[in-house]
């Protein structure tokens, strides 16, 4: 079971926030909620929140390599993700970016509609597909592990007036820790708070952020995805290669020749 990173050891955690930056350009409904940018709410959020210990930048779909560069990935702590519409629209080998460096140790932290996006699909092996409603639910989040990090001054349970209905069954692996499930306005429940490991990188799923509707001016709900940004933080990255599988003649240990690959 993973355990909490704990601070980041006085570093700064550098967090690139990646929105399709779709919604809000295209719907007058969902521009009105978020003039800037879901991104920047949540960006905004992160440094009220974790202040100086921060560093954030942005990167949208419509960015050359959706802004997600080799440099810029190198240069990430924890990536946090939010898309809906268009999935299909991110490049592969952009997911092979990220897949890459998320299991050579950065977070992600994947939010509402990433749950189908191509990279959370990609780390999870399943369809990730679920029940849901548009008809202004009420949300409850309850915290099913009070003491965890990422649960941190969150209020039990976080009170979504109006947010799009995800139901059961999530078609992802059994998760490492589950932090939150929700209760909706029809009775349906769902696992809205879930942790993961791939490699060497933690990830974290949190399912509220409908487009439609205000969440993430919901300061329980930021809350929450400050928490992840630390929890998701790397204690350590790697450049070497992941998937590897060095030949091992006899004696490969011996000496310095032990010291490879550590």
């Amino acid at each position: 079971m993973p355990q909490p990173n704990g601070e980041a050891d006085g570093r700064v955690v550098r967090v690139t926030v990646w929105n399709e930056f779709v919604h809000e350009r295209r719907d007058d409904s969902v521009r009105a909620i978020y003039p800037d940018g879901m991104h920047a709410v949540v960006g905004a959020a992160l440094e009220r929140y974790l202040g100086d210990a921060v560093s954030v930048r942005f990167a949208t779909l419509d960015q050359p390599e959706h802004g997600l560069s080799e440099p810029v990935l190198a240069e990430t702590d924890v990536l946090t993700w939010w898309g809906h519409c268009a999935h299909d629209e991110v490049s592969d080998e952009v997911v092979e970016r990220v897949v890459t460096h998320v299991l050579q140790g950065m977070g992600l932290v994947a939010m509402h509609s990433a749950h189908f996006s191509k990279v959370f699909r990609r780390l999870m092996g399943t369809g990730c597909g679920l029940r849901w409603r548009n008809a202004d639910d009420r949300e409850l989040v309850w915290s099913v592990d009070p003491g965890h990090p990422i649960c941190k001054g969150v209020p039990i349970p976080i009170v979504i007036p109006r947010q799009e209905m995800y139901g059961e069954f999530f078609d992802i692996p059994q998760p490492d820790e589950l932090v939150f499930i929700s209760s909706f306005t029809g009775g349906e429940v769902f696992r809205s708070g879930c942790c993961f490991v791939r490699g060497r990188g933690r990830i974290f799923y949190f399912s509220p952020g409908d487009q439609e509707y205000p969440v993430y001016h919901n300061e329980a709900v930021t809350r929450v995805i400050a928490n992840a940004v630390e929890w998701c933080t790397p204690s350590r990255r790697t450049a070497a290669p992941v998937l590897s599988a060095p030949n091992a003649p006899y004696g490969w240990y011996e000496g310095e020749r032990g010291l490879e690959g550590i």
